[in-house]
């Protein structure tokens, strides 16, 4: 037999001890190659990036300027105007009867930041909060477990997005009645006589139904049938997170946010970004409005602190390279389609405006009141206080802040929302005496 005819014989021999050694050597290189060898294939942390962000401090003034008291007025004029006296609800705009447990909430907020600036007295203060909780318990359940999307203000009807009534109704939002459940928590923190009601309330709502595995579960309709997804994305999910665990929901997943956050650098900042599409269509995007909400009802935590700053510093950033003032957030709109979203980053780009549907509108760009405020009340820097000055011509004393200024035309966006008014009384008593989860009592 010649060398060649055994060489054949012993292929499979032959191919096994070179796999063999390969691996060996693969082994030795991993080893001994350097000392941090597994860095070369392991997955980076995106949050390492953000742990370098330098936070910054926060601007608690300890006081209200009658400046601040005349802003505050202007925005507590809105509620004055807008909730309906029989069911003790508010409008989510103007004159416009509908609202959502969002506005809800938000109204919950703007009545204990307008008592903490003595414009309400407590009295008051638990009347309003009070009639509220009452309806909030007489509303006909979607699917018999939790809050419809939308209500009618007047006649507690669940309704659709034109606000024409509804006999299924249009889901659960997991975000809105996070919202919602996270104001009761500050009702509680606040107002310890009205706990026995809130959570009456709350026992009659199947929240246990909203949270699976730790995420959060809205519904929809479609084709007839009820569909779960989860909801939430990086800011708004934790904030969300945050508000169940007050009533000892676990809501680990959605307070998490390694398995889903990138990072993008925006202005030389690097900013948090979710990895999942938006509605299933467009990547998601980043707005102001999560971290005011956190900041201006919870206070901050370690890493929500960070976050903020990186969005905040992004936009005071592009006004330095640019001269354009930047305060951006999701706003209504003036003109159709009536809502964007303002983002840092957003659409796969940055400072995108997008509607609804994700179409690009970039000339409804909007430097937003709320932001403006908002970011004043937790940082309070210069730039802050240039955005302040910039926005009075928003004030209307008989409507109450308009959502802020279209950054294309100078132009004022006139829309006026609930929202944007309990976020600058939010923002105005944060200056005054921080958070609203800590009592002042």
């Amino acid at each position: 037999m010649t060398f060649q005819e055994n060489l054949i014989r012993a292929r499979s021999h032959i191919v096994f001890l070179a796999a063999l050694g390969v691996g060996l050597g693969l082994v030795l290189w991993l080893e001994g190659m350097g000392e941090q060898p597994m860095a070369t294939v392991m997955i980076p942390d995106p949050t390492t990036r953000l742990e370098a962000v330098d936070p910054l401090p926060l601007a608690i003034v300890g006081e209200s300027s009658e400046r601040d008291l005349e802003h505050a007025r202007i925005a507590w004029t809105y509620f004055e105007n807008n909730v309906d006296e029989g069911t003790g609800l508010v409008n989510s705009a103007n004159a416009y009867p509908s609202t959502t447990m969002w506005e809800t909430g938000s109204y919950i907020v703007a009545i204990l930041s307008a008592e903490r600036l003595q414009l309400i007295d407590g009295e008051e203060a638990e009347a309003r909060i009070g009639k509220v909780i009452d309806s909030l318990g007489k509303l006909r359940l979607f699917d018999g477990k939790l809050p419809n999307k939308a209500y009618h203000t007047r006649t507690l009807e669940l309704v659709d997005y034109t606000n024409k009534p509804s006999e299924t109704g249009l889901g659960w939002s997991a975000l809105d009645v996070a919202r919602i459940v996270a104001a009761m928590g500050l009702v509680e923190r606040n107002h310890p006589g009205l706990a026995p009601e809130v959570e009456a309330l709350l026992a009659g709502w199947d929240l246990d139904s909203m949270i699976v595995d730790g995420e959060l579960m809205g519904t929809n309709i479609v084709a007839g049938e009820i569909r779960h997804n989860q909801e939430g994305r990086v800011g708004y999910e934790q904030y969300a997170a945050k508000g169940m665990m007050l009533f000892g929901y676990d809501a680990y997943r959605a307070y998490e946010v390694k398995e889903n956050l990138m990072v993008r650098d925006v202005e030389g900042i690097p900013v948090p970004v979710d990895t999942r599409l938006h509605r299933g269509t467009l990547p998601a995007f980043t707005v102001s409005e999560p971290y005011l909400f956190d900041g201006l009802e919870f206070g901050f935590d370690a890493r929500s602190s960070r976050f903020a700053t990186a969005v905040y510093e992004a936009q005071e950033a592009r006004y330095h390279e640019t001269g354009t003032l930047t305060a951006v957030s999701e706003s209504h709109l003036s003109e159709a389609p009536y809502f964007a979203y303002a983002t840092i980053w957003g659409g796969g780009a940055p400072w995108s405006v997008l509607s609804f549907k994700g179409e690009r509108m970039d000339s409804r760009r909007t430097i937003a009141t709320k932001a403006a405020f908002g970011w004043n009340a937790l940082f309070g820097t210069e730039y802050t206080d240039e955005l302040i000055d910039a926005l009075e011509i928003a004030a209307d004393p008989e409507q109450g802040w308009a959502e802020g200024i279209y950054e294309a035309t100078g132009e004022l966006n006139s829309s006026v929302t609930a929202n944007t008014n309990a976020v600058v009384l939010a923002a105005l008593a944060f200056r005054a005496s921080g958070p609203l989860i800590r009592s002042v009592r």
